[in-house]
């Protein structure tokens, strides 16, 4: 005996045109198939199914699959469902067919930073998380929610970025959001109504975040860098020069109203932003009214030094702190966090338009994480394994190139290549060869930029499984100078 929902069918849209419906139902099935909008292999609604939706004679239908069938577009059998046939997709006309992804060419090795190791996201754990967090959880949760968030994430945030980043944390002030990139737009909307024009960034950087602020209607203006760091003199300078010229009425740049930093692990080059200047960008903060935005870029991957405490905690009420889940778990989660000033709380919460934009469900699966301290246990194993990456990649690189220096490994999922002068294109290319995605030093650098350019390679070693890291270092080695 069928099931009751056995008959209900599937959904179909066609729009039948033309003379006459059966001419009309098989001309529009037949353009849906020619055109792919109807895969090969998918199955057709039964003829009373259909023609109840489109509101014709069950004849009519059955008429046009006949046809169909007959023309080779769909396929059917005795007692079998129809379906549509295997042929070849034409795409509609002024369209261009995209190579999907199987044919398109994938480098055998990624060495472009910015992901984990995403086969080693802890699944079980997760999933175990998931199942408390969702059987504990009110029925509230599943409904719009506070557009800051859930407060039980917010809650378990405010613990652990206290206790392992120095963060002076709040849940009313934390900011739960869709990535990195969506708290930068959010944050670029609210100093743009703010009057702010121009946001200082570093010479090298990742250009998404400068095309984020330039989107806003900011001016991108980057700041030296040198052996301790991004420079903050210039700041200070520039404020002092707005000064100089308000008191004379000379026409001069609007004031730099905001900073965008990584001061923890400087992205891409990796040195820490030095103290002596992590006191000049707050005592600007402070004496102009400016906003700190600091990335916690690889915060918690540290190890051959101290962990560096995040900027934040020095002034609260100048500096946002931006932190994210996509480098110790995954950026599929879509899940990052703003810690922000009392001032700053209730405009970037309008910013988002009054909703909360992240899934109810992962936020309070990554809170259940975060308090059972299974987010402690993945990171402090991650960084075990990645330091052993980090190891083997100096190794090789002092066996087969002992020419050329590495610099920022002391945390982070990536190291700074240099090469001889005028050769980084070339390397690049060799690499590319080799059958690895990896990008110049030149591709991070700001196209203004005052700072002297520098060849050398940004090669990440966290993407690549552990099984293919030998492999990668090996065509790695063969692409060098």
């Amino acid at each position: 005996m069928a099931k009751p929902w056995a008959t209900l069918g599937i959904d179909l849209h066609l729009e039948p045109t033309g003379p006459g419906l059966r001419r009309g139902l098989t001309d529009a099935l037949r353009d849906a198939v020619r055109t792919g909008r109807l895969a090969p292999g998918t199955r057709l609604p039964s003829s009373r199914s259909l023609a109840a939706d489109l509101g014709i004679a069950r004849n009519t239908v059955a008429e046009a699959y006949a046809e169909l069938v007959a023309e080779g577009w769909l396929t059917a059998r005795q007692g079998s469902v129809t379906r549509v046939a295997d042929r070849t997709v034409t795409p509609p006309t002024g369209t261009t067919t995209a190579l999907s992804p199987r044919e398109r060419p994938r480098p055998a090795y990624d060495l472009v930073p910015g992901t984990p190791d995403l086969a080693a996201f802890p699944r079980t754990e997760w999933l175990k998380a998931a199942r408390r967090a969702f059987l504990a959880a009110p029925n509230q949760a599943l409904g719009y929610g506070d557009p800051r968030g859930r407060a039980e994430l917010r809650t378990a945030l405010a613990g652990y970025l206290s206790r392992a980043r120095g963060v002076r944390a709040d849940p009313e002030r934390i900011v739960v959001c869709a990535g990195f990139v969506h708290g930068l737009q959010l944050l670029g909307k609210v100093l743009r109504a703010r009057g702010v024009e121009r946001v200082a960034v570093e010479s090298y950087g990742l250009v998404p975040h400068w095309k984020q602020l330039t989107a806003a209607g900011l001016e991108t203006v980057p700041l030296p860098f040198d052996e301790l760091g991004t420079n903050p003199t210039e700041l200070t300078r520039d404020a002092e020069m707005t000064r100089e010229a308000e008191s004379t009425r000379q026409t001069q740049s609007p004031d730099v109203g905001a900073v965008l930093l990584t001061p923890a692990h400087q992205f891409p080059m990796g040195v820490p932003l030095h103290r002596d200047r992590r006191a000049t960008v707050v005592d600007w903060a402070r004496r102009t009214g400016g906003l700190v935005l600091e990335d916690d870029y690889d915060g918690e991957f540290r190890y051959d030094r101290q962990p560096v405490g995040a900027l934040q905690g020095l002034d609260p009420d100048h500096v946002v702190y931006l932190g994210t889940a996509s480098k110790s778990l995954a950026p599929g989660l879509r899940l990052a966090w703003m810690v922000l000033p009392p001032t700053l709380v209730e405009e970037v919460t309008a910013a988002k338009g009054g909703v909360d934009t992240c899934g109810a469900l992962d936020q309070l699966t990554l809170a259940e994480f975060l308090t059972s301290g299974a987010y402690d246990r993945h990171v402090r194993a991650a960084r075990l394994r990645y330091r052993r990456r980090r190891d083997a990649l100096v190794r090789a690189l002092a066996t087969h190139a002992p020419h050329l220096q590495v610099t920022g490994i002391a945390a982070g999922l990536h190291a700074v290549l240099r090469l001889p002068p005028g050769t980084e294109q070339s390397v690049v290319q060799a690499a590319n060869w080799q059958g690895l995605a990896l990008h110049g030093l030149t591709f991070y650098r700001h196209e203004a930029a005052i700072t002297q350019p520098v060849d050398a390679l940004v090669v990440g070693y966290g993407t690549p499984p552990d099984h293919a890291w030998a492999g990668a270092l090996e065509a790695l080695c063969r692409a060098l100078p």
